[in-house]
C-alpha cells in the first residue's frame, strides 16, 4: 500500500521507498508532488472545481487551445473532454457512427478500454468474451501487416467507418507502428471516405519524446484520443478532431459528460503542457529513453533479447517468459515495473526522471534476471 511520493519515488505505509518506473501506467507525467501541478490544482480548487456543461470555463478553453496547438490541428478542429481514456474511445466510436457506416477496423494486440464499446475494439479475448455479444462490427487485423490491412479495407468496402489504431501499442507489449503502416492506413481511409482515428492515450503527451507518437510518422489523423498523462494524475480524457469535416460529425447535444472538462482537471492539464514546454521534457524524454535503451543493451545479458519502444515508453524484451517473476523481484528491490507480456517488461517512468535514477535500475537488472531464471 503506497502512502506518498516525491519526484520519481513513492513510499509505502511501511516506509519502503521505490523508484517508480511505471508512473501509474504512463499517467504521472511530472512524477509525484511536482510544484507546478500542486500549485495549479491548489489555486484552481480555491477558485472553481466544477460547473455543469451548460457553461465553459477559462481552463477548459485554454487547455483545448493548447492541445490543438501542440497537435498542429488545422482551423475548424475541436476538443471534447471526458474523464478517462475509455470515455474518449467511446466518443471516438460515436464519431465513427456519424459517418453513417458501421464497421471499424482495429488491430490485434490492441487495448482501447473496458466499456462495451471500447471492449469491442480491444483484442484480448479474456477481456471481451465474458461480455459478448458486444456492440458494433469490428474487424481485427494483424498489427503492422500492410497486406492484411489492405485486404480488410477492401473486404469491408463501403461500410468502413474508421480504422482505429495505436501508434505504439502499450498493453500489447510496447510495439511501435511502422511509419509505412500508418501511412497506408491514412491512404486507405482517405480513399474509402473513412476516418483514421489514433489512440494516443498511452503514447501521447510527450511519452515518446514528441507530443504525440503519430507526429514522428508523418501522418495527419482525423481524430486522436487522449487521457493518462494529460493531467499528470488528475482524471481526464479527450477526443481531438482534426478539421471541420471530422469535427462537424458530432454536433451539440449528441455527446456529453457531467464532469468532462471540469476546471480542476483542465487546470492540471494546462500545468502539464506548460511544464513540458518550459522544461524541455520532450527532448529530455528522447534523451532519457535512448540512455535507458543503451544502458540495457550494454549489459549484453543473455536474458535480454532486445529493447523496443520510443522515448520513455519502453519494453525490455526477455529471452524467456519470466517477466512476472522479474517484476516481483524488482518490487522487492525497490523498483516498480510492469510485466506487460510474459516476455516483456514495460517501463514508462515520469518524464522528469534523470539518468542517474535510470542507471540504478540498469545496474540492478542483471541480478533480477539471473534470479528470475534460477541462475
Amino acid at each position: 500500500m503506497l502512502s506518498h511520493g516525491q519526484g520519481c519515488y513513492v513510499e509505502d505505509v511501511d516506509g519502503k521507498r521505490y523508484l517508480d518506473l511505471l508512473a501509474g501506467i504512463a499517467v504521472n507525467t511530472l512524477g509525484h508532488g511536482h510544484p507546478a501541478l500542486v500549485d495549479a490544482v491548489t489555486r484552481q480548487t480555491a477558485q472553481l472545481v466544477h460547473v455543469s456543461n451548460f457553461f465553459t470555463t477559462t481552463p477548459q478553453v485554454e487547455l483545448a487551445e493548447a492541445l490543438l496547438r501542440v497537435a498542429g490541428a488545422p482551423a475548424g478542429s475541436g476538443v471534447f473532454f471526458a474523464n478517462s481514456g475509455t470515455e474518449a474511445i467511446e466518443a471516438a466510436v460515436k464519431l465513427s457512427r456519424r459517418t453513417g457506416r458501421g464497421t471499424v477496423i482495429a488491430a490485434e494486440g490492441a487495448f482501447h478500454g473496458r466499456s462495451t464499446g471500447a471492449l469491442a475494439l480491444t483484442w484480448k479475448a479474456a477481456y471481451r468474451e465474458p461480455f459478448e455479444p458486444l456492440i458494433g462490427r469490428v474487424v481485427h487485423v494483424p498489427f503492422n501487416d500492410e497486406d492484411a490491412l489492405r485486404e480488410a479495407v477492401a473486404a469491408v468496402g463501403e461500410d468502413l467507418a474508421a480504422v482505429l489504431l495505436e501508434p505504439v501499442q502499450g498493453e500489447g507489449g510496447v510495439v511501435p507502428s511502422t511509419p509505412a503502416y500508418l501511412a497506408l492506413a491514412r491512404e486507405l481511409t482517405t480513399a474509402a471516405g473513412a476516418l483514421l482515428i489514433l489512440d494516443e492515450i498511452q503514447s501521447g503527451m510527450g511519452r515518446t519524446g514528441r507530443w504525440f507518437a503519430y507526429q514522428a510518422r508523418g501522418v495527419v489523423p482525423d481524430a486522436i484520443t487522449l487521457a493518462k498523462g494529460l493531467a499528470g494524475g488528475v482524471p481526464i480524457g479527450a477526443l481531438v478532431t482534426f478539421g471541420p469535416t471530422a469535427t462537424g460529425l458530432l454536433t451539440a447535444g449528441q455527446h456529453g459528460s457531467t464532469f468532462g472538462g471540469n476546471p480542476l482537471a483542465c487546470a492540471a492539464g494546462l500545468a502539464v503542457v506548460a511544464t513540458i514546454e518550459a522544461d524541455g521534457l520532450l527532448e529530455h524524454a528522447r534523451e532519457m529513453g535512448e540512455h535507458l535503451a543503451h544502458g540495457i543493451f550494454a549489459l549484453r545479458h543473455p536474458m535480454v533479447a532486445g529493447v523496443r519502444g520510443e522515448g520513455l515508453l519502453r519494453a525490455v524484451v526477455l529471452a524467456e517468459p519470466v517477466a512476472a517473476q522479474v517484476m516481483a523481484l524488482a518490487r522487492q528491490a525497490g523498483f516498480i515495473v510492469n510485466a506487460v507480456a510474459p516476455d516483456a517488461l514495460r517501463l514508462a517512468p515520469p518524464l522528469v526522471i534523470e539518468a542517474h535514477e535510470l542507471d540504478t535500475f540498469v545496474a540492478a537488472l542483471p541480478g533480477l534476471l539471473d534470479a528470475a531464471a534460477g541462475r
